[in-house]
């Protein structure tokens, strides 16, 4: 009859208890942002890009469900029990496949999601040249967005903004930039930015793409080690 492994049973133990301790943290931080009563006020209703509360009901379950797995593998490898093993197992496998399924997806919508985005950045110029309070808060937002990324306009550059360009032109001006020629341009006198805020928004989401994809990829080998470990110390017991 063989013996379970030391090793392997106390580093299940010590993986799932910093995995169980990381869930605590995620699901603090997301319960704590939800029942926030400044939670919708870190960026205006008429402008935020994602709903406060969806992501932070969405990290109370990716937190939710990183305790449960992190206390199956603590306490199924030090009791020894088959049964919370084979879940933990279970539930790092269903959580692969669905990374692998987003990834797919994400991949073959790529072109359709940046093409969406496009279309939104088209319909959101025609708040650059309108009156009223929303239409004045965009503003504001989009003359942050410039200054942040280095760009002028949505879509057509600084022709997007008709008549409030002099209004709102500072945000955009080409200053102590070394490679002029490269990233300005000429537009009412004025040397500004020459490329629009739209084009430098999908460029900054497709470069932290990557880095999330990295990230995934490091988890999944991390998550796939797990399912190893678990099975190992399974059929281990079971041998017992």
């Amino acid at each position: 009859m063989g013996g379970v492994s030391g090793f392997i049973k106390y580093s299940m133990f010590i993986f799932n208890f910093i995995f169980w301790a990381c869930g605590c943290v995620i699901l603090g931080v997301a319960i704590y942002a939800r029942v926030s009563e400044n939670g919708n006020d870190i960026v205006s209703a008429e402008v935020q890009p994602i709903n406060i509360h969806a992501a932070a009901n969405l990290l109370i379950a990716v937190g939710a469900i990183i305790m449960v797995l992190g206390f199956l593998g603590c306490c199924g490898a030090m009791k020894e029990s088959r049964c919370m093993l084979l879940l933990f197992f279970i539930g790092l496998l269903l959580i692969v496949i669905i990374q692998i399924a987003a990834g797919v997806v994400g991949i073959v919508y790529k072109s359709k999601l940046e093409d969406s985005f496009k279309e939104t950045f088209q319909e959101q110029v025609k708040s650059l040249t309108l009156e009223g309070a929303d239409h004045e808060t965009f503003r504001n937002s989009l003359e942050k967005v410039q200054k942040e990324f280095k760009c002028c306009g949505l879509v057509d550059g600084a022709a997007d903004w008709g008549r409030y360009f002099d209004q709102y032109s500072a945000s955009c001006l080409c200053t102590n930039v070394t490679n002029a020629k490269d990233i300005c341009t000429t537009y009412n006198g004025k040397q500004v930015y020459k490329q629009a805020c739209g084009d430098a928004i999908i460029d900054f989401l497709k470069k932290n793409l990557m880095v999330v994809a990295g990230i995934a990829f490091g988890v999944a080998v991390i998550e796939i080690l797990g399912m190893v470990f678990s099975m190992v110390l399974y059929c281990q017991i079971g041998k017992k």
